[in-house]
């Protein structure tokens, strides 16, 4: 090698290792793509606590109260391809502005749904505004990529994904003291025995607490959507000339991307229900209010996220698939734990569960896409799409609280709290879609020839 060539090497060994993470030309676009992955993992664990609030407010059965859950996720699965269309046919600042507008109309549409004290409305608002976090969340991941190089780009988006879960604790925060617990303490006994004015007034109360922190959140949806609207943006924003057809396609012959789909399906609905029956199991084990429940809500979240961030570690040297398959097997036995064991161990599992969820999303998503080709930006869509888990399995889980369907299998429990514990079954049931894919998709070693 020239002396030449070896200067030019090392020069450009040197420029690579001080190359930012983030460009200075976007690093304003970044923080803003940064505050809405807070802003989706916020409202998505501010919306788990809708259910048995919507259940005190309204009066309804658990089954009832969790359409919240089919208007959310289901919105997710709606708008999934839509948003890949979009950024398709555009580009993605396209997909931020129309993701955050759809976010304020269905955010603002709560105020005439709690003025007429209307559960449909919010239903209808509630799905308008998950389908423009749907098409915000399918949006920002390739955008974050896109603004610097491909040698900073996993490190960049690594980065922006931390702060999803930061989102997640102020949601169930804000939850917790400006919904759970602004509700009025009176259970159904008591509130079908009142007046239809006081009963109104009541809800009117508890209603304007619901809007407060979904409304006031579209002050800061109005600043990210601004910025996008005067700001365009010269990052390289790829795209291949694959038609959708051939894409769609080419993804259904490959046996580890459609059950990846399918696992995905059954993880999101595990992991929406687990943490939206929470709070009820907590309040009927312990006989404790809403915001006393919402506390071990907490709790989970934390643990779960401690454990993703350790699990992310440990894949340094560990096989992904591999570790999926050591926490499924734990989810499943503490899924047994928090039917069978009393009191405080009981919890002690419930909270367990969700740590062993914490690599479940990623790790999942990663296997499916690996080594995919220009077909990539559909099969993330369709990953997207399996979030419609959490509109089936968590009203699924409410019928069976409601029905008691597992009861008999409570041995030593009986009543609402047979029903309720016997519930997570469901969740041990969800584990072993994971243990089976993960044990497909381990990595096999290779034998070396002597």
């Amino acid at each position: 090698m020239s002396d030449a060539t070896a200067n030019n090497t090392k020069v450009k060994s040197e420029t690579s290792l001080v190359e930012p993470v983030v460009p200075k030309e976007y690093k304003m676009h970044f923080i803003m793509l940064v505050s809405c992955f807070v802003l989706w993992g916020l409202l998505n664990n501010m919306t788990d606590n809708l259910v048995p609030a919507f259940g005190r407010i309204f009066m309804m059965k658990s089954v009832n109260s969790s359409y919240v859950k089919i208007a959310f996720y289901g919105a997710y699965a709606v708008l999934a391809i839509p948003a890949a269309i979009i950024i398709k046919k555009w580009n993605y600042r396209a997909g931020v502005l129309i993701g955050l507008g759809l976010y304020i109309i269905g955010a603002l549409g709560y105020i005439p749904a709690a003025i007429f004290q209307n559960y449909n409305f919010f239903l209808v608002s509630i799905f308008t505004l998950a389908g423009g976090l749907s098409i915000l969340e399918t949006t920002c991941n390739p955008f974050i990529i896109s603004l610097g190089s491909q040698e900073t780009s996993v490190r960049r988006l690594n980065f922006a994904q931390a702060f999803n879960p930061l989102g997640s604790l102020i949601g169930i925060i804000m939850a917790k003291f400006l919904i759970l617990g602004n509700l009025n303490p009176a259970g159904y006994e008591e509130r079908i025995k009142m007046s239809a004015s006081t009963l109104s007034s009541i809800r009117t109360k508890e209603l304007m607490w619901v809007c407060v922190p979904y409304v006031g959140l579209v002050a800061v949806a109005l600043v990210i959507w601004f910025f996008f609207f005067r700001n365009k943006i010269s990052a390289k924003d790829e795209d291949s000339n694959i038609s959708m057809k051939v894409a769609v396609g080419r993804l259904f012959s490959r046996p580890k991307y459609v059950f990846g789909v399918i696992t995905q399906f059954f993880y999101v609905g595990m992991q929406i229900a687990v943490w939206t029956w929470m709070n009820k199991y907590v309040m009927t084990v312990k006989g404790v209010p809403e915001s006393r429940a919402a506390e071990i809500y907490l709790m989970a979240m934390v643990l779960f996220i401690l454990c993703r961030w350790v699990c992310t570690a440990l894949m340094k040297n560990h096989d992904p698939a591999k570790m999926m398959a050591f926490m499924a097997i734990f989810g499943i036995i503490v899924s047994f734990g928090t039917v069978y064991l009393k009191d405080n161990l009981g919890v002690f599992c419930l909270i367990m569960i969700s740590g062993c969820m914490s690599l479940m999303f990623p790790t999942i998503y990663g296997i499916a896409l690996k080594d995919m080709g220009e077909e990539v930006k559909i099969g993330a869509a369709g990953l997207i799409m399996a979030i419609l888990g959490g509109a089936v399995i968590a009203p699924l889980m409410g019928k069976f609280i409601d029905n008691g369907t597992f009861s008999t299998l409570a041995f030593s429990f009986s009543g609402v709290e047979a029903a309720v514990r016997t519930s997570y079954f469901t969740a041990a049931i969800c584990f072993l879609v994971i243990f089976i894919y993960s044990i497909f998709n381990m990595e096999k070693k290779q034998k070396i020839k002597k």
